[in-house]
């Protein structure tokens, strides 16, 4: 009883903010993601030789581009104002990551190209300049590119631009087949995730797509999940290129049939608090692992990841729901008065 009370307590108090309608699966896999990242990074799952750090790791991020496309489409599908959608996703993205990246690079030895290659999202591309406590902003990276690169479409063509991200999508993975890359941080080689996730979108949200959202909805997602996993391990061959197409088929599976026990279990409170915390969790983490807290050998370091893990949580907790926040209403607040001026 306790421990729900206290889950309660945290979620109710991001609940109060929320206006929108919330598809509440979306929050469950957004959970699930940021678990599998932490676990990636902070656990020892295995053998090294058998490479399941990494096939976690992958599987983490590739759910959480197939979100981040279904949801950026999703509101740019219902209301093309390009303004809105930059100004609250920079107010939700920069915030953050600018404080870390300041305070990350104050405390480390850290040259003018690298400042401007985190603080303008373009270090994953050659000449590669992240560095050791910003090598996870790869993912904000391809983020920041990709909300550039949708918003020009919906200013050049509105929501018919948005038609040609699934040509895009399957370009990309085209180019990766040719080039034989299974998996890489450069946003050239990975933007199809997110693009698979746009996808999804369209299909959602269009009617004329019916059939296939009765075919999608009838596939059994376990099947796709584990599929999903080979394709995450770096052995599994060509099942690397289909990696962001499995992603996308479990994800709209669980959207369409919510009368499996998958989608049940995505609906539980502790994913829906990972879920609101998971931004800040992503950000923190990734320089907390690089302090004390993280170092050591293998012994002491282990030994402490129970205090890396509480500090983490902790710090994330307070971000989201206090610094963040503020930045977040700002946003809101200053795309209402652009649009209401209009």
């Amino acid at each position: 009883m306790k421990i729900n009370g206290i889950l309660e307590f945290f979620c109710s108090a991001f609940r109060q903010n929320i206006k929108s309608q919330h598809i509440h699966v979306l929050d469950g896999w957004r959970g699930l993601s940021i678990l599998f990242v932490l676990a990636a990074h902070l656990l020892p799952l295995g053998e090294k030789k058998w490479q399941i750090n990494f096939t976690i790791g992958a599987l983490g991020m590739s759910l959480f581009f197939i979100l981040s496309g279904f949801l950026i489409t999703n509101f740019l599908y219902k209301k093309q104002n390009i303004v809105d959608f930059l100004i609250r996703r920079f107010f939700r993205i920069l915030p953050l990551a600018w404080l870390y990246i300041f305070i990350a690079f104050s405390l480390n030895s850290v040259d003018q190209s690298q400042w401007l290659a985190q603080l303008f999202f373009y270090g994953n591309w050659p000449p590669m300049q992240l560095t050791k406590v910003t090598s996870h902003f790869w993912s904000l990276c391809v983020e920041v590119q990709f909300y550039i690169m949708v918003t020009l479409f919906v200013f050049l063509f509105r929501k018919r631009g948005l038609l040609v991200l699934p040509l895009l999508c399957l370009a990309i993975t085209w180019y990766r087949i040719d080039q034989q890359v299974h998996i890489a941080i450069n946003t050239y080689y990975r933007l199809d995730e997110i693009l698979a996730g746009c996808t999804l979108s369209l299909i959602y949200n269009n009617e004329i797509f019916s059939n296939l959202k009765k075919v999608l909805s009838k596939i059994n997602p376990y099947l796709i999940f584990l599929l999903l996993v080979v394709s995450c391990h770096p052995e599994s061959g060509g099942m690397n290129y289909l990696r962001p197409y499995f992603s996308a088929i479990l994800i709209g599976i669980t959207l369409l049939n919510n009368k499996n026990y998958l989608s049940y279990f995505l609906n539980i409170k502790v994913l829906y608090y990972l879920a609101t915390v998971s931004y800040a969790l992503y950000v923190i983490h990734g320089g907390l692992r690089h302090t004390w807290l993280g170092d050591g050998d293998t012994l002491v370091k282990y030994a402490k990841r129970p205090l890396l893990f509480l500090a983490t949580f902790f710090l994330a907790h307070i971000s989201t729901f206090y610094y963040e926040k503020y930045f977040i209403k700002l946003g809101h607040t200053i795309s209402n008065k652009i649009n209401n001026h209009d």
